[in-house]
């Protein structure tokens, strides 16, 4: 598949820029995974095709929202080839095909490298096939490390088969931040148990940080010769985690439909630590998120708009986008000319795009509201949700999914793919620069 689209666009066949092909590569693995899990092997008694659309959508876009139970409705080959699309989708496609080249032993040639740039949100194509060695080490490391530490529970509880089995599943399934489950209540049976609290969110938190961000980690492993960006990740990530676990915990300390049904302090630590974590980019939950107060949905709506990092499985606007706006507010209310952080300077190239990204955002949301409001008559906050979920692709809900008609559907699997590919897409038309040939005197405009 990326020959062919490398050809075509080496050929000018169809004449469409990196991050456009890139989309297109991504829709036709849909349609692959809708086409496998359409097999007689795949399922116990056979599915929709609108189903299985979805369910494919859902899991190439590293989503999580579902519409058949992932356990019970797919057999172990159906549930193998949503574990293929997660894993194909959550590590990039070029990148998944160029570390399959490298690791065969075959060239990495330069068009293989812009299709790659692209994918992983890069600026340049320098060393790339540095980060692709660490990424693969993070991703084997981290998904068996995960299934080693999961196996602990699993395997005593449903045998060394199907314990590994599920193992192996939720851990890839966290670490790319796609919150596919193979229990309908997803992680709510081990809400009190300290090992899947801390294997289960971790993974996730990796997954979301950033593979430049783990890069440089590994690589220069000093906090002063680490860049800006993973400065700024790793300040905010521990921010948003410490603030949302607290804030999390206050709200629904007495609820007795989340954590009031709790009788042990310390396992309602472990639910709002592992739904902090969770509520910003992958789809798993250890209580009812249909019993929140609504307060506490518009802390998980706030949360997964902002997602995890840049070059990660996760999605939203991202944190250092999140940031850049607050310290951009800052200096304004300081009447600061220009963006310092830790002694280094954002120039406004970067605000700009982090303006149209988060305007594009707020955009989509808006239109996919107007219309989820158009099909489904059902409570706006929980549409809401239901919708912030699928564009920041989460995968969270409040029970609206398996509600939606057809067309509410369609809605829906058009924001998760928005939410994967948009950014690509967006990525290279904010890259292309074209010098003004005039320029015009500046001007007042009264705003606020």
């Amino acid at each position: 598949m990326f020959t062919l689209l490398r050809s075509l666009a080496t050929q000018r066949v169809i004449r469409l820029p990196p991050p456009a092909l890139l989309a297109l590569a991504y829709a036709i693995l849909i349609v692959l995974g809708m086409l496998a899990l359409k097999l007689p092997i795949a399922t116990p008694h056979g599915i929709s095709w609108g189903d299985a659309l979805f369910t494919s959508v859902s899991a190439v876009t590293v989503t999580g929202l579902g519409v058949v139970d992932t356990g019970s409705g797919f057999t172990l080959a159906g549930q193998a080839f949503i574990l293929l699309m997660i894993q194909l989708g959550g590590l990039g496609i070029m990148t998944f095909a160029v570390l399959v080249l490298a690791t065969l032993g075959l060239p990495v040639g330069m068009s293989h490298h812009i299709f790659l740039r692209e994918d992983l949100n890069q600026t340049s194509v320098t060393q790339l096939m540095r980060l692709l060695r660490v990424i693969l080490r993070v991703v084997l490391v981290c998904e068996l490390g995960g299934m080693a530490l999961l196996a602990f529970v699993t395997v005593p509880e449903f045998g060394w088969e199907t314990g590994l089995w599920q193992a192996l599943f939720h851990s890839i399934s966290a670490f790319n931040n796609a919150g596919f489950a193979l229990f309908p209540d997803s992680m709510t049976r081990w809400a009190g148990n300290p090992l899947v609290n801390f294997t289960i969110p971790m993974l996730v938190i990796v997954g979301g940080l950033g593979y430049t961000v783990i890069a440089d980690i590994f690589q220069l492993r000093q906090w002063r010769r680490f860049s800006l960006h993973t400065k700024l990740m790793l300040v905010g990530t521990a921010m948003l985690l410490v603030s949302s676990t607290v804030l999390f915990a206050w709200l629904e300390w007495h609820n007795p439909r989340t954590l009031g049904g709790m009788a042990d302090a310390f396992d309602k630590w472990q639910a709002s630590w592992f739904q902090a974590v969770i509520s910003r980019t992958a789809g798993f939950n250890s209580i009812d998120l249909a019993g929140m107060h609504d307060n506490t949905v518009l802390m998980f709506i706030s949360l997964m708009l902002i997602g995890g990092g840049s070059t990660s499985t996760a999605g939203g606007i991202k944190v250092t986008t999140f940031i850049i706006l607050l310290l951009a507010t800052l200096a304004f209310f300081r009447r600061q000319q220009s963006l310092h952080a830790f002694g280094r300077s954002i120039g406004l190239e970067q605000l700009l795009k982090v303006l149209a990204l988060t305007v594009l955002t707020l955009l989509t949301i808006m239109l996919g509201m107007f219309l989820l409001t158009l099909a489904h008559d059902g409570d706006f906050l929980d549409l809401l949700f239901e919708a912030v979920s699928a564009l920041g692709t989460v995968g969270v809900s409040r029970g609206v999914t398996g509600q939606l008609d057809t067309t509410g559907r369609t809605i829906i699997m058009a924001l998760m793919f928005i939410g994967r590919v948009g950014p690509l897409t967006l990525g290279f038309f904010l890259a292309t620069q074209t010098p003004p040939r005039i320029r015009y005197p500046a001007s007042q405009v009264y705003l606020g």
